[in-house]
């Protein structure tokens, strides 16, 4: 079964590198900076933090980024240990710096989800462009041959379900007394 998933994973992902062209050679690498270390949300965060009327969905948002840091690359990264696209196949060449660490699961999207999925219980008109991104950054991942397909959609499917798991904690925990939306 993970011989399948292996070969499947890795037609896609080749498939994928046929789409090079000059427009996303220079976009992808700008796309992917935007979700490194989760910056972007770690700002968005901070931001949401500052204002008393969006300080809740702040917290939340910061307890899911930090759940999702701890689950995907001190936990998730180093038990499974699974090598990256380019060592796998080196002949590939890369149009950016390798990263460091291990493949499985993509720390970049498991962080781009948690917050875009944090912003559903917020407000729409700010979560759909941060879904969209999150969905862009996770894109980027594989088109700079930094991760296997199945990287990213465990990505983006552990951070939703980091992002629900926080919006249900907290609510079982302030209930209506605080609402999510001020």
């Amino acid at each position: 079964m993970l011989a399948l998933l292996q070969h499947w994973d890795t037609q896609l992902l080749l498939m994928i590198q046929g789409w090079h062209n000059p427009l996303l050679d220079f976009l992808m690498p700008i796309i992917t900076t935007l979700g490194s270390g989760g910056m972007l949300w770690i700002a968005l965060t901070i931001l949401l933090l500052i204002f008393r009327r969006t300080r809740k969905i702040g917290i939340v948002m910061g307890l899911s980024l930090i759940v999702s840091a701890l689950l995907g690359n001190f936990v998730l990264k180093p038990f499974i240990a699974r090598a990256r696209p380019f060592e796998a196949m080196p002949e590939i060449p890369m149009i950016i710096s390798q990263p460091t660490g291990y493949s499985f699961p993509s720390g970049h999207t498991i962080s781009s989800f948690a917050a875009a999925m944090v912003l559903w219980f917020y407000s729409w008109k700010l979560a759909l462009p941060a879904t969209i991104l999150a969905g862009a950054i996770g894109f980027s991942r594989m088109y700079l041959f930094c991760h296997y397909p199945s990287d990213v959609l465990a990505g983006a499917l552990l951070g939703i379900l980091i992002a629900l798991v926080m919006v249900f904690l907290y609510r079982i925990t302030f209930g209506r007394r605080y609402p999510l939306r001020s």
